[in-house]
């Protein structure tokens, strides 16, 4: 295929004129008409009408399609050349829960992003489920869950233990350092997020399963938008009231009975491509440092 008569034609489509396309390409009109003419004379076929006194560019029926063609092929070039640009790249990915990789985190992908310039790194958010299913199939090579679940040719390690705190409304009355009583706490002022079974029993121990909260939300950021009165309530865990608990609007207190905490799991294969075990490894010591810190 012409390359050169392809760019030129690709050109004259864009600005329907060689005058324009000449400027677009920084060559002479002469050029650019030749080219067009090489490109033609290779299809068998004319791609441009061309009629004395006429300015104005129009394709041909078998040039409109022939545009179609081209696009695709443009496209595919400028892949190809992006490919090439990055050598031979290993590919690492790495499945999260939304929380996790969003508050969790982020050091770590700023870690392997400066010490494994040659790892590219793909980071799907995924639940915890699809996760699981998705290292079964060799679909990623890494997940941080927010379940354990044995699975055969997998290895489930906890890796952060996320204590469960409760977030209010700033007010006079409240300091941080005070351990609130879940009895101190109305059901129907909560804003309640489902954090799991062992959450939602030790949950159910304090407040009535069929005594509505204020709401029931899916999104945990949005707890902090949606709360406006001094008398509602939310239990998220502590990283995330660390990263969206603003000091002059929220007020972080720990509960006299605590719910249990969120304990969170890195998902590995048992075997990894030699090309990956830079990153992997440096992974692993992410994890053993986090866990090591807080146990």
């Amino acid at each position: 295929m012409d390359i050169l008569g392809m760019e030129a034609f690709l050109a004259i489509v864009q600005t329907r004129s060689l005058t324009k396309a000449a400027e677009l390409l920084h060559l002479s009109q002469s050029t650019v008409s030749y080219r067009l003419q090489m490109l033609e004379r290779e299809m068998g076929a004319t791609l441009i009408e061309r009629h004395k006194g006429i300015q104005a560019i129009h394709l041909t029926p078998f040039g409109e399609s022939f545009a179609v063609l081209a696009e695709r092929w443009s496209l595919l070039k400028r892949e190809m050349e992006i490919l090439q640009c990055r050598g031979q790249q290993t590919c690492l990915t790495i499945g999260a829960a939304d929380s996790l990789s969003v508050y969790v985190l982020p050091p770590l992908y700023r870690m392997l992003s400066r010490q494994c310039p040659a790892i590219r790194l793909k980071i799907r958010t995924q639940h915890t489920l699809e996760s699981y299913e998705s290292m079964e199939a060799r679909e990623i090579d890494m997940a941080f869950v927010k379940a354990e679940r044995p699975a055969a040719g997998l290895i489930v390690n906890p890796f952060y233990v996320d204590e469960m705190v409760l977030v209010r409304l700033k007010s006079e009355n409240r300091a941080a350092t005070d351990t609130v009583s879940p009895l101190e706490l109305d059901c129907r002022q909560q804003l309640y997020f489902a954090w799991g079974p062992a959450y939602q029993l030790w949950h159910d121990r304090w407040w009535n399963a069929l005594t509505p909260a204020s709401m029931q939300l899916d999104s945990a950021a949005l707890i902090f938008s949606v709360m406006w009165n001094v008398e509602q309530w939310a239990i998220v865990p502590k990283s995330i009231a660390n990263a969206l608990a603003h000091p002059d609007t929220f007020i972080v207190q720990r509960l006299s009975d605590s719910p249990p905490p969120r304990v969170c799991y890195q998902v590995m294969h048992k075997n990894y491509d030699s090309a990956k075990e830079p990153a992997v490894s440096i992974i692993n010591q992410f994890v053993r440092y986090i866990y090591r810190n807080q146990t």
